[in-house]
């Protein structure tokens, strides 16, 4: 692999006029923005119809598409809306995401265009048939929620509950045009996004797309194949994921998304990560994993509990499961995220794949100073001499601080450690500091450089994405259209050109 660098902005995050960024207009131009600053790669989130917390990471499906990233002047100019009716929509802060506000007004538009569209359109009718492995449980799942009030599908009456297939067959004949509203959304949300795909690969951009390694708990997934989960006969969890107790935080981290219970998986030769894989890699051109080690081995935590402390782990299925999608799919382009807690094993795994893993910049400086413990700060793993080229180096990912944010956080000792590391006085402000950090990632021998944008701006915490085991702050920073300026393109063109990236 040549060199070669990126910038990480979710779709959520780009500019745009009616509340999220989408494939929209604008997107095009952020696409030409990166051609101008010499990037290779274009770093998203996982793009699924988000459900608790707002969060990408819990979807209400593996394989389906957020209907908020449909590009509504696109349904306007097939004639499915009117610029009236894009003009009613509820005026909204262009910087910052209101998700509650976005359910409320966009969905009522969405099922507009599906009123008038042609409900025989042989491409609609294609798409459905071609995606009728998903598709189907997935548009069920969401009419059936809807007509429960939003409910859980575990509070839904049995028969629906456990999926048996005369409720279903009766659900369905009474409710044909919700169901195909789902669909519909579908049929938009991909004909969308492969058309932006295909303009970005034309122009030498890459996507890198972010998929989770576990499922939402309410999800058309689980509801479709329990059996795949650590589930009990009624379908309540018996475990769940999350993080052990660790510097970050003294109850560690409960994400609550259901175990796989992986002898199942085994027994089915993988097929159902096969699916997921397969789907994946016409989505993405590189496929980044979340949370890899949990293929080594995985935490769980009793599903009753309130806190991750009292988990304990257990062994995933390690090299098996790679092997069995290299048999069936070929090579992939993926990049394990190994970051977090990891041992010997997690690092032998990702080792056997082969699969480039992860370096943070934020986290080559941690750690107590070097004059009053025994702990010796060029140990850390994650300062660049310690790197080799199969790698993938961040400054920050999006459940970090932005630079600055975390620059403005770190202790004195570790600050100290940032300026004579980088051989600057101390007297550096922080903000000067931020380009040196940028500076550093793209020198290192890694293959790959990806900076989050909001890194290149300069920006503090006020633009972080996400902020682990919180809710309800997350997921709503969006830039500027301003802010992509030729000047910035060209200055991180400059740098890309320096350290030998284009």
């Amino acid at each position: 692999m040549k060199r070669k660098s990126g910038i990480l902005l979710p779709i959520f995050s780009l500019p745009g006029k009616y509340g999220i960024g989408g494939f929209t207009k604008e997107a095009y131009r952020f696409v030409d923005f990166l051609v101008k600053a010499g990037q290779s790669y274009w770093q998203i989130l996982p793009i699924g119809p988000t459900s608790y917390g707002d969060s990408p990471y819990q979807s209400f499906s593996t394989f389906a598409g957020n209907p908020y990233f449909i590009d509504l002047e696109d349904l306007k100019a097939q004639g499915l809306l009117t610029q009236k009716e894009l003009r009613e929509l509820p005026k909204v802060q262009e910087n910052r995401i209101d998700y509650e506000g976005l359910y409320y007004s966009r969905y009522p538009l969405l099922k507009k265009a599906y009123d008038r569209m042609d409900k025989e359109d042989e491409d609609f009718l294609a798409f459905c048939e071609d995606n009728r492995d998903w598709l189907l449980d997935y548009a069920l799942f969401m009419a059936i929620k809807d007509v429960h009030g939003g409910a859980s599908f575990t509070q839904w009456e049995e028969p629906l509950r456990k999926r048996d297939k005369e409720a279903l067959r009766d659900f369905y004949e009474k409710h044909p045009q919700e169901v195909e509203f789902y669909e519909f959304l579908q049929y938009e949300f991909f004909n969308q996004w492969y058309q932006l795909k295909a303009y970005a690969n034309e122009q030498g951009i890459r996507i890198i797309g972010d998929i989770p390694i576990y499922v939402a708990a309410d999800s058309a997934d689980v509801w479709s194949r329990p059996n795949l989960f650590q589930m009990d006969e009624r379908g309540d969890l018996k475990a769940v994921a999350g993080c052990p107790p660790d510097g970050f935080s003294a109850t560690g981290q409960l994400w609550g998304n259901p175990l796989y219970e992986w002898e199942e998986h085994a027994k089915e030769g993988y097929a159902w990560w096969i699916k997921r894989m397969k789907a994946c890699s016409r989505l993405y051109d590189v496929i980044r994993i979340d949370h890899f080690r949990g293929f080594d081995q995985y935490y769980s935590i009793p599903a009753q509990d309130e806190t991750a402390e009292y988990g304990h782990w257990e062994d995933g299925p390690g090299i098996e499961l790679f092997e069995a999608l290299q048999e069936a799919l070929g090579d992939l382009n993926i990049i394990a995220e190994d970051l977090g807690y990891v041992t010997d094993s997690v690092r032998r795994l990702v080792s056997d794949t082969g699969f480039p893993n992860m370096k943070v910049i934020e986290f080559a400086f941690d750690g107590r100073d070097s004059s009053t413990a025994d702990v010796d700060p060029t140990e850390n793993e994650y300062l660049p001499f310690h790197y080799n080229s199969n790698c993938v180096v961040y400054t920050g990912t999006h459940d970090n601080e932005t630079l600055l944010g975390w620059l403005n956080s770190i202790s004195p000792e570790e600050l100290h450690r940032v300026k004579e590391y980088l051989g600057l006085p101390q007297r550096t402000g922080r903000r000067d500091l931020v380009e040196p950090l940028i500076r550093m990632a793209q020198a290192s021998v890694a293959d790959l450089a990806m900076i989050p944008l909001q890194d290149y701006l300069k920006l503090d915490n006020t633009a972080r994405t996400n902020q682990p085991s919180t809710l309800g702050i997350n997921w709503m920073w969006r830039v500027d259209a301003g802010d992509l300026r030729a000047s910035l393109a060209k200055s991180i063109r400059t740098l890309t050109r320096i350290y030998g990236r284009i």
